[in-house]
């Protein structure tokens, strides 16, 4: 287990640079494709895929967390995984509310 976390602080930089990105992509997509009434197939596969790279943000995080290491980019991307986690779930459980409310937004800007 040490292993790990020795892995995951040593290469911070290189892990954030791919899990930031990808939660916010592949949040976007599953969002997309709940807009757009896709299968619901393949939008419990989207939000599936997403939520593994949200957990990862978040252990990535918690290994700060276990050294003392508190400061703002932890709880910005602890944020920021939470976000991206809540989102696919409500994607998951009602469609079509977070549908209505995407689409309420569109049409105020």
């Amino acid at each position: 287990m040490n292993f790990l976390f020795d892995f995951s602080r040593n290469y911070c930089i290189t892990i954030c640079a791919f899990l930031i990105p990808a939660n916010l992509l592949l949040t976007l997509c599953t969002l997309y494709l709940v807009v757009r009434l896709q299968p619901p197939v393949q939008v419990y596969w989207s939000a599936f895929v997403t939520s593994l790279f949200a957990l990862a943000l978040l252990l990535h995080d918690f290994t700060w967390f276990s050294i003392g290491v508190v400061m703002a980019p932890t709880y910005i991307l602890l944020a920021l995984a939470c976000v991206c986690l809540s989102l696919n779930i409500w994607a998951i459980a009602h469609p079509t509310s977070i549908k209505q409310l995407l689409k309420e937004f569109a049409s105020i800007g």
